[in-house]
């Protein structure tokens, strides 16, 4: 199924890994690095927030399409649209 996401389309059969992610200083210089939502919510505890925030989709020729957002609000909503396309 071919579907459009933020102005790309892209092709189910293509992609092998989807997933939303908080993206958190490493402590290296403007370094930053993805962790799951659940550990954000679970563990973060509030010792770490959040710079942003973004959805990954990884496709089988190894490319990677990163969308970002500014705040958890704006992640649930794309999260919805992505969810309201592939349904």
């Amino acid at each position: 199924m071919i579907f459009e996401f933020e102005n790309q389309k892209f092709d189910t059969d293509e992609i092998r890994q989807l997933y939303p992610a908080a993206m958190i200083p490493t402590g290296y210089k403007d370094e930053l690095t993805q962790i799951s939502l659940e550990w954000y919510d679970t563990e973060a505890g509030g010792k770490v927030e959040a710079v942003k925030y973004g959805i990954f989709i990884h496709l089988s020729d190894k490319s990677v399409n990163s969308f970002f957002y500014k705040n958890r609000q704006e992640l649930e909503k794309a999260l919805e649209k992505l969810s309201n396309t592939l349904n």
